[in-house]
């Protein structure tokens, strides 16, 4: 009965050994994705940082330099890439849809994209501002008064942030089924 419960327990042991968890190059390798996550997650809303890519990119690292049996799977890598193009279709048309929803004319639209690519020189800031910016001035060259013109600026401003607040969840979303799947292989 004891021999039966110790085989049972051996069995179930994790694939990775007491020293393959202490070598200090999986220890490095484990920090560097891990910090890299962390600059991604705060990439997620600090602008010219691709937060979701950095993400992406810490966990293929992770897998080359561990190797397939101590990391995660190729359907974890294909899920945080399926991930890492939602969020930047989420990014794309947030202020856009955001515009529209409050009555945006196609000038505004198109003078928020163009907006939100200028903006992104600018800094934090320059996310929020370059888009509203844009519509606004795309609104008043289409001959829309200040108030129609103003009431769109606000539904990108609204539009952004909740692109903002969407992408940090998919960032997070990606971090945590890495954890999960890296820990749990």
């Amino acid at each position: 009965m004891v021999d039966a419960a110790r085989v049972l327990h051996k069995s179930a042991a994790p694939r990775q050994t007491e020293s393959q968890i202490s070598n200090p190059m999986t220890a490095l390798w484990w920090t560097l994705t891990l910090i890299l996550m962390l600059v991604g997650l705060a990439g997620v809303v600090i602008p010219l940082l691709p937060g979701t890519t950095i993400i992406l990119a810490a966990a293929i690292l992770h897998r080359l330099m561990l190797g397939e049996d101590h990391s995660v799977g190729l359907w974890t890598i294909g899920g945080l890439t399926f991930l890492t193009v939602i969020s930047y279709a989420v990014e794309f048309f947030s202020s856009s849809v955001g515009a529209k929803k409050f009555g945006a004319s196609r000038w505004g639209g198109l003078g928020g994209m163009i907006g939100a690519i200028v903006g992104l020189f600018f800094g934090i800031p320059g996310v929020f501002i370059g888009p509203i910016v844009g519509v606004l001035l795309g609104e008043l060259l289409s001959g829309q008064g200040l108030l129609p013109a103003g009431k769109s600026s606000w539904g990108t401003f609204l539009g952004t942030t909740a692109g903002i607040a969407v992408n940090f969840v998919i960032a997070s979303m990606m971090i945590g089924w890495f954890l999960i799947a890296a820990t749990m292989h």
